[in-house]
């Protein structure tokens, strides 16, 4: 296995630890027994071992008693060989490792080992008194230096006197091995470390019973439900197999998705009743829109055709006037040659009044009938030169200075000829509104898939209360005799058709600015051709 399966299937662990409650608490319980169970193992071992060794230094404190007393009655009569044996003798004992006299002076009178004996180790060499542990080859030896005194019946002998005011005449050592204590210590661990490790692992596995029978199993349930519920699953029940806090919890889940149900079906009947309402209103409202819009198109045709009367009342009413004079001035049988002047001012004014009924039932019906379109790409800076071309007369006449400001454009998609009686239509718009002089601008400009043209002059301008009604039929600020008020509707006809959109700007006496924006491109869409409601003959 290489280094990085190893650290993915340590991670993997970890996350499943982590997503777990009952893995956590697993963990977190053996964590908490290992560490109290091994804490509890060493100061036990440690108590053990003073213990042990508390009472192997009392043993040497009682063996070096013995020897001291057993010793003194050759000391007093200063028999060296049998001290001598005796110090062997009591060293034969298996745990006596070793066993030394020193002399005042600090030379190895008498020693377990022959080899020892009259080695001068001086005054600092002397054992210090009390109890030591020192390692001597793999185990410990305890040492007990027990000072030989000088007693009264030493100090007054006959045979090798020694002065009262000498306190120390040597220190008897005793070295006993600690390797038995050592050794029940060793197996003391073992065996508490086996019972531990018993203890541990039934208790582990008891709690690993409790933790997947009353722990990750509720939880288990409970977070797979939760995901039902998120996933739209209601009414989703738990089994219950508790009666403690997860098993309320459970309860709780359990009546929780079942009021989540029930207001569910409560929501999906009421919205579906909603629906069939807000239907039935629709049908209503569209009955109503109808209805409505049948209404406002017979005021508009009323409208409509009230203006149209209105239009072509006044010349029909001067046709019928000079109809009449001429009919009865044959009737009454005038001089006609002696009025053939009159008669043919009269027939001029017929001939014009009746051109002006034909204009205005014209444009009504360019207005009313949609011409079919000849849809192609084309340049509108073309189509704007040609239509100054057309009108450079009558700006040499009216004394009118034209500005063209044309950037380099895209070509866009539609009718061009309905495009160049859209801005013939405006610049003569503006040409009109600048009787005496002026300056006539017009510009075009690219913005991100349109086309922006722009016609601008510096005439009379639109006063602001015909600004919402200009691009309606029949509305219009010149006299009565110049115009029929149909070709800025007629322009915004043709803009709508080409799925633009068409702007007006106008203050009185400063001028008026038409701002057209055309899409590009592939962009540009062709409205599809309307359907006339009706044919006129």
């Amino acid at each position: 296995m290489t280094a990085a399966e190893r650290n993915s299937r340590w991670a993997a662990v970890v996350r499943r630890i982590s997503g777990s409650v009952g893995a956590k608490l697993y963990t977190l319980l053996f964590s908490v027994l290992l560490l109290s169970l091994g804490l509890l193992g060493y100061m036990n071992v440690r108590l053990h071992r003073s213990h042990l060794e508390s009472a192997r230094l009392v043993d040497a404190q009682r063996m070096a008693e013995v020897i001291r007393r057993s010793t003194s009655y050759y000391m007093l009569r200063n028999d060296r060989p049998a001290l001598q044996h005796i110090v062997e003798t009591v060293g034969n004992q298996e745990d006596l490792v070793a066993l030394r006299v020193y002399n005042a002076n600090g030379a190895i009178a008498f020693s377990t080992d022959r080899s020892e004996l009259n080695r001068n180790m001086g005054r600092r060499g002397l054992p210090t008194s009390g109890a030591r542990i020192y390692l001597r080859g793999p185990d410990r030896v305890i040492g007990v230096a027990t000072p030989i005194l000088n007693s009264p019946s030493c100090s007054s002998a006959a045979c090798h006197a020694h002065p009262a005011s000498q306190m120390v005449l040597g220190v008897l050592d005793t070295n006993v091995s600690l390797a038995a204590a050592d050794a029940d210590v060793g197996t003391t661990t073992r065996q508490f470390f086996w019972y531990s490790a018993a203890g541990v692992f039934v208790t582990l596995l008891s709690t690993a019973v409790f933790v997947w029978n009353f722990v990750h199993k509720p939880v288990r349930a409970l977070r797979i439900g939760t995901e039902q519920i998120a996933a739209g699953e209601l009414g989703v029940h738990i089994n219950v197999l508790s009666h403690d806090e997860l098993g309320g919890l459970a309860r709780s889940f359990n009546d929780m998705s079942s009021r989540l149900k029930e207001d569910q079906d409560e929501i999906t009947a009421f919205t579906r009743t909603l629906e069939r309402r807000v239907e039935m209103k629709t049908a209503e409202l569209r009955s109503a829109q109808e209805a409505m819009i049948q209404a406002e198109k017979l005021t508009s045709l009323g409208k409509l055709a009230a203006v149209v009367a209105h239009e072509i009342n006044n010349p029909l009413s001067g046709i019928l006037t000079y109809a009449k004079l001429l009919r009865k001035w044959i009737d009454r049988g005038d001089d006609l040659e002696s009025r053939s002047r009159e008669m043919r001012d009269a027939l001029v004014l017929i001939e014009s009044e009746s051109r002006r009924c034909g204009d205005i039932v014209r444009s009504l019906l360019t207005f009313a009938r949609v011409a079919p379109m000849n849809v192609v790409d084309f340049d509108v800076n073309t189509v704007i030169c040609q239509c100054m071309k057309l009108v450079e007369h009558k700006l040499e006449v009216g004394n009118i200075v034209a500005q063209l400001e044309l950037e380099d454009l895209p070509l866009i998609r539609g009718d061009s000829a309905h495009i160049e009686q859209l801005i013939l239509a405006l610049v003569m718009n503006a040409i009109e509104a600048m009787p005496h002089e002026g300056n006539l601008r017009v510009a075009t400009r690219k913005e991100e898939g349109s086309v922006v043209i722009t016609v601008e002059d510096n005439g009379m301008g639109i006063p602001p209360e015909v600004l919402p009604r200009l691009f309606e039929p029949f509305v219009t600020t010149k006299e009565d005799s110049k115009g029929t008020g149909l070709g800025l509707a007629i322009s915004r006809s043709i803009v709508d058709r080409h799925n633009g959109r068409i702007a007006v700007e106008s203050e009185v006496g400063r001028g008026t600015t038409f701002t057209i924006t055309l899409p590009s491109g592939e962009r540009m869409t062709v409205a599809a051709e309307p359907k006339p409601a009706a044919t006129v003959a």
